[in-house]
């Protein structure tokens, strides 16, 4: 029996947020209130700021979540790339979760219903300090024997930092880099801190595109490279997909010659090796290599990947739900890339609120490849929220939830209260000053 009221009767009240660190990143978790007492959770993209969010609260106060669409299209103008993504992706997400409790079923139902009973997952793998690729291999080969069938891992010139001839740049910027490396582990919660002031022309050149480091791999590092996944797969063998990222800011003719080079060691795809924006590199990229090419975690809106995908630049769409604008938007995103014979392999780096709206929308897709998790190393993760099956993870899927909205019953509190992140403390005070904002949203005259 449902004692509430009628769905069309539920209005948006609050918002309430808090920030926690380590699922596996920082993220903002967020709730919407109403006035049934139904709350709907939603996530803002690790590291984005949780204003991104709380700017769009005097715009949806008083509406119906269950108009998921229409307050989507009314806010979907304060979202972009990236981390700027993240406010209108989470809302969007809890107004699922809101629509779906009111109505009794599954998010993934509201989108239309599901393709298929279970997501593959692929496993993200990172090795910490100076390593080999054997010890890579050996650390993919645990992800195996934990049940996963589809691996990934880092790749590129992080490896090449501390050897020798392997990389050639402007002299200084290598020493730049690796300064700038070191110092970001200082920051914390998004805040700036003394070191990243005093080292801003490191920041600065990090923050530079690629094509414009001046950054050249050396046959030497080339070397070095190919040996390391060499040895990757001496460990793991040649059955299971391994896809590869985080390659390093280099032009796109330096790409050319290291995935010529990956070509024997059969690699799901390569990620993000240029910026995502650059569509011309992408297509002359994806036409110099037998590796398939895949990008996509920082576009917002269907609009950007529908450029990429129709130009040809890319083999696999990589969407995050939490910066594509939402699980709808993810949906239609997957329609394009399904019509275009593209593949599609879900971003996931989330906490569980993000991991079960991914989820649902790749339920929810005609085809999907796999859907990312990046917390294995996390051993409270599942725990942040209650209802989910326990393990979430098994034989390498994840199930697909039947309980309304996302599927999970309530958040672990507690848990929530250990994690917060202590340079944005606070846990779900009152956002009452975001109640009154507001600026002449209008983007045509």
């Amino acid at each position: 029996m449902n004692k509430r009221s009628n769905p069309s009767d539920l209005r948006i009240t609050d918002i309430r947020v808090v920030d926690i660190d380590g699922a596996p990143k920082r993220c903002t978790i967020l709730k919407i209130m109403t006035n049934q007492g139904i709350e709907g959770y939603g996530e803002v993209r690790d590291a984005a700021s949780k204003t991104y969010a709380l700017m769009l609260k005097s715009r949806i106060i008083g509406e119906n979540p269950c108009d998921v669409d229409r307050i989507f299209r009314k806010i979907k103008q304060f979202g972009g790339p990236s981390r700027q993504g993240g406010g209108v992706s989470g809302i969007e997400i809890a107004l699922w979760d809101l629509a779906g409790k009111a109505y009794g079923v599954p998010a993934y139902q509201l989108l239309g219903g599901k393709f298929r009973d279970s997501v593959r997952v692929y496993c993200d793998t990172d090795v910490d300090g100076k390593h080999t690729g054997h010890d890579m291999g050996l650390a993919l080969k645990k992800r195996m024997d934990m049940g996963f069938t589809f691996l990934k891992m880092d790749l590129g010139i992080g490896l090449l930092l501390d050897e020798p001839g392997t990389l050639n740049a402007p002299l200084g910027f290598i020493d730049d880099m690796k300064k700038y490396a070191s110092h970001i582990l200082n920051v914390q919660g998004g805040s700036v801190t003394a070191d990243m002031v005093k080292h801003q022309k490191s920041y600065q050149i990090v923050t530079t595109a690629h094509p414009f480091t001046g950054i050249h791999l050396t046959e030497k590092g080339l070397d070095y490279l190919e040996n390391y996944i060499r040895e990757v797969r001496q460990v793991i063998g040649y059955e299971v997909p391994l896809a590869i990222d985080h390659f390093g800011h280099v032009c796109v003719e330096d790409c050319i010659r290291f995935a010529r080079r990956m070509e024997p060691y059969n690699l799901a795809w390569i990620e993000d090796m240029v910026p995502w924006m650059y569509t011309d590199q992408y297509v002359r990229l994806k036409n110099s290599t037998t590796i398939p090419v895949c990008t996509g975690e920082d576009i917002y809106l269907k609009e950007g990947f529908e450029k990429l995908i129709k130009a040809g630049g890319v083999s696999v769409i990589h969407p995050d739900v939490l910066t594509c604008g939402g699980m709808l938007e993810l949906k239609k995103i997957a329609d394009i890339a399904d019509e275009n014979g593209v593949a599609v392999a879900v971003h996931m780096a989330e906490s569980p609120i993000g991991c079960m709206a991914a989820l649902h929308a790749a339920a929810a897709m005609h085809n999907v490849l796999a859907l990312e998790f990046h917390s294995v190393d996390v051993p409270w993760w599942q725990d942040l929220v209650n209802g989910l099956p326990k393990p979430l993870i098994k034989d390498g899927f994840i199930q697909v939830p039947t309980a309304p909205g996302l599927g999970i019953e309530s958040l672990n509190e507690d848990l929530i209260r250990e994690h917060i992140n202590p340079n944005i403390p606070g846990m779900w005070e009152s956002t009452d000053e975001w109640n009154t904002e507001f600026s002449n949203d209008r983007i045509w005259s």
